[in-house]
C-alpha cells in the first residue's frame, strides 16, 4: 500500500475500472467507485455499495498511485458510486486528479447540490441521473420526500455551470412507460439540456428481486428505439444504452 500522508483525501473505495469508454463519452477514462448511496432504487444493480463506511487511511493514495501510472494513457477518471458526493473530500480529490493532468469527471443522482456546487469548478464533465419526472423521483429512489427538489437543484447549476454534462435516466418499465418517459425527456429539453441517454436496466441483479423478474405488458426495444427516433430533434445528442 502507498504511504499514507494524513493531507491526503479520504475517501472510501469500493472498487476501480482500469479502463473504459463508456463512463466518459468520446474518453478513455478509468473510473472510481465509492462507497455509499443514500438511494434505494430498486433496479440498482451495485447493492454492495450502497452502506456507507469510514474511508480508511491510504485508501486515496492507492488511486493517485494508479494514476501516476496511466499517464499518458488515459484521458481522465470519472468518480462514480454509490453517490461520490455524499463524500466531502470529493472536490479535493478531483482537484488532485486534475493536478496530475487527467481531466475529471462524476456520476451523481443529484440529491446533494451543495457538494456538486462545492465539486463542480474541479470537474470537467458531469453525468446526472435522471430517475424519473418530479413527481415520482421520491418514490423510485426510495427515500422521504424533498430529494426530488434537491436533483432540481443540481440540475439548474450544471445547465448554469459551463462544465459539460449529459442526463440519462435508466429504463425499468416497473417505474415508467412510454409516455412519461416521452414527457421527461421534452421537460428536459426545454430545460435547456442539450445531451441525454436512455440506459436500459440490467435486471441480472437488482437490489428488489421484483426487478430482476418480466414486466408484463412492457414495451418492446423497437418501441423504445422508435420513441428515441422521434426525441432525437429536441437534442444535440441523444443516445439509446442498451
Amino acid at each position: 500500500m502507498p504511504h499514507s500522508d494524513p493531507c491526503l483525501p479520504r475517501l472510501p473505495v469500493a472498487g476501480l475500472t482500469p479502463m473504459t469508454t463508456l463512463d466518459y463519452p468520446d474518453h478513455l477514462a478509468c473510473v472510481v467507485f465509492l462507497q455509499g448511496c443514500p438511494l434505494r432504487c430498486g433496479y440498482c444493480h451495485n447493492p454492495g455499495m450502497l452502506a456507507p463506511r469510514r474511508a480508511e487511511p491510504g485508501e486515496w493514495a492507492e488511486v493517485e498511485a494508479f494514476l501516476g501510472k496511466r499517464r499518458g494513457l488515459l484521458d481522465g477518471i470519472v468518480f462514480s458510486g454509490g453517490e461520490p458526493t455524499l463524500h466531502a473530500d470529493l472536490p479535493a480529490a478531483a482537484a488532485r486528479a486534475r493536478a496530475l493532468g487527467f481531466k475529471t469527471g462524476l456520476h451523481t443522482a443529484g440529491v446533494y447540490p451543495r457538494r456538486l456546487a462545492e465539486a463542480l469548478p474541479h470537474l470537467d464533465w458531469v453525468g446526472l441521473d435522471v430517475k424519473s419526472p418530479a413527481a415520482r423521483f421520491d418514490a423510485i429512489v426510495g427515500r422521504r420526500p424533498g430529494l426530488a427538489a434537491a436533483h432540481a437543484k443540481s440540475l439548474k447549476l450544471l445547465l448554469r455551470s459551463g462544465v459539460a454534462f449529459e442526463c440519462r435516466t435508466t429504463v425499468h418499465w416497473r417505474d415508467l412507460d412510454l409516455g412519461s418517459l416521452r414527457r421527461l425527456a421534452l421537460d428536459l429539453a426545454e430545460r435547456g439540456v442539450r445531451r441525454y441517454a436512455l440506459q436500459v436496466a440490467r435486471t441480472g441483479r437488482c437490489l428488489d428481486p421484483a426487478y430482476a423478474r418480466p414486466v408484463p405488458g412492457a414495451p418492446t426495444l423497437g418501441e423504445l428505439e422508435a420513441l428515441v427516433e422521434r426525441l432525437t430533434p429536441a437534442f444535440e445528442r441523444l443516445e439509446l444504452r442498451v
